[in-house]
């Protein structure tokens, strides 16, 4: 896959996204941003759009977050956890063979 383009998203992730907005839900979201770094914000999901390169979250702080790179989005695990689960697996294997 191609970490910095677009990964298709299961609708139950659209679907806890739009729950949230509804709610108007505060927490944290921690996410892979476009360097495949691990970032994490917090603040309030305000609008969740598509465009020719996915779909995206707007928060109320004016971030806009892929959605196909989320690993959880307030606690609730995202469609980048596995990813990022398989991820800190390989790096324990790496300390465990020096």
């Amino acid at each position: 896959m191609n970490k910095t383009g677009y990964s298709p998203v299961d609708y139950m992730y659209r679907e806890a996204v739009e729950e949230a907005i509804s709610r108007k839900q505060y927490g944290r979201i921690f996410y892979f941003d476009e360097n495949e770094l691990l970032e994490s914000a917090d603040g309030i999901v305000i609008k969740m759009e598509e465009n020719t390169s996915g779909w995206y979250l707007q928060l109320d702080n004016g971030l806009h977050i892929k959605l196909h790179r989320i690993i959880t989005l307030f606690g609730r695990p995202g469609p980048a956890y596995d990813e990022y689960d398989a991820y800190s697996i390989r790096c324990g294997e790496c300390s465990a063979e020096q």
